[in-house]
């Protein structure tokens, strides 16, 4: 599935991660299963600054294009942030967090959208 067809929040907050070197992006499509929101998106960073920085990131994409951030938690620890947007939830987590807490499986019913980690030009891919 071609993220084009996503909602532009969605993609917003996807691209924003990707600029920040996120891993593992993920979306959760939350909407057919009566859930509190329509999506969670899912994202891994490799240090508690990284984290921090996709965070950041994301809030000032999203809040230059007029999204505004409704909660967020964790920010400080930087093991989980959630990023709460109403409409959809963002979670950025460190490698060990999102392992010991895995919300895909979790939230395995949800249909998964597994978002290519873009890799820069002129760089071998894994």
């Amino acid at each position: 599935m071609s993220t084009d067809s996503l909602r532009p929040e969605l993609r917003w907050a996807i691209e924003a991660a990707q600029n920040k070197k996120a891993s593992a992006v993920t979306l959760l499509d939350l909407h057919e299963l009566g859930a509190f929101t329509d999506a969670f998106l899912l994202c891994t960073g490799f240090s508690n600054r990284q984290v921090q920085a996709i965070s950041d990131e994301i809030e000032e994409q999203l809040a230059r294009r007029g999204v505004r951030l409704a909660h967020r938690e964790g920010y400080d620890t930087a093991e989980w942030v959630l990023l709460d947007y109403g409409g959809f939830i963002i979670h950025i987590l460190s490698e060990r967090a999102r392992r010991f807490y895995n919300l895909e499986r979790l939230w395995r019913t949800a249909r998964h959208i597994e978002i290519p980690d873009v890799v820069a030009p002129g760089a071998a891919e894994p």
